[in-house]
């Protein structure tokens, strides 16, 4: 968790995959390997995680992002983003 980082209430952060396989990072269209079984999620500084949302193993989220309430995270999700939901996140700079 980053500096003035918040995670909403009812969020959940989940560091073990379903099929107990290797944590991987997907970041577009590359998959880092961690070798690690258990690894949760790393949150940058002054990020703001929604209510009820859910980072999955592996989820990475930039400084300066806000995570729209209710959503699934996996991967990897820019700095100074908005993220919405999959395949939909927003530039900060641009809004």
């Amino acid at each position: 968790m980053g500096y003035k980082a918040h995670l909403g209430a009812g969020s959940i952060t989940s560091n073990l995959k379903s099929d107990k396989s290797l944590v991987t990072i997907p970041v577009g269209d590359e998959r880092l390997e961690t070798g690690l079984k258990k690894f949760g999620a790393i949150v940058g500084d002054n990020v703001e995680v929604g209510c009820n949302s859910v980072l999955n193993p592996g989820t990475v989220v930039g400084r300066n992002t806000n995570i729209y309430p209710l959503s699934m995270v996996r991967g990897y999700v820019p700095e100074k983003s908005i993220y919405k939901k999959k395949g939909e996140v927003a530039d900060k700079m641009q809004n």
